[in-house]
């Protein structure tokens, strides 16, 4: 049975509960974009709902809400803010079962302000932990791994 829905979750469609992972995206780092929207490289500006210590640097991992803006992509996309997504990370993520899932790459896939996804489609895998989290990039994933 779900557990019903707080005050504090910020966008649409987001499933409350989040296991433990491995934190691999700092502030700061470069992702790729995963969707359709025209972006290529996307750079990490900061966490949603990160709660950490003075001088620590917010990282992020499969599944968070994170603020990206758009450093590669159409003129209209660059240098813009956007929330996003992350949907893989080069980081091993460890599960329950003690499997251990590691990507290629860093991806994330940007979202709207409202909470909406911009893009129509996900190229590329998607960790579990983010489809589970996010039931509307698990409708758009080709692959969930």
């Amino acid at each position: 049975m779900p557990v019903p829905k707080s005050r504090a979750v910020s966008a649409k469609g987001m499933v409350e509960y989040r296991p433990h992972l491995a934190r691999g995206l700092p502030a700061g780092c470069k992702l790729m974009c995963a969707d359709n929207t025209g972006a290529k490289e996307l750079r990490l500006i900061n966490v949603v709902g990160y709660k950490g210590r003075l001088r620590r640097i917010p990282t992020a991992c499969v599944g968070d809400m994170i603020i990206v803006s758009i450093t590669k992509g159409p003129p209209d996309l660059r240098k813009q803010v956007f929330p996003a997504v992350v949907v893989r990370q080069k980081r091993a993520i460890r599960r329950p079962d003690g499997l251990r899932v590691q990507f290629e790459d860093n991806a994330a896939v940007v979202m709207t302000p409202e909470g909406e996804l911009k893009g129509t489609e996900i190229k590329g895998p998607v960790a579990k932990e983010a489809a589970e989290r996010w039931p509307r990039v698990a409708n758009l994933a080709s692959t969930v791994i």
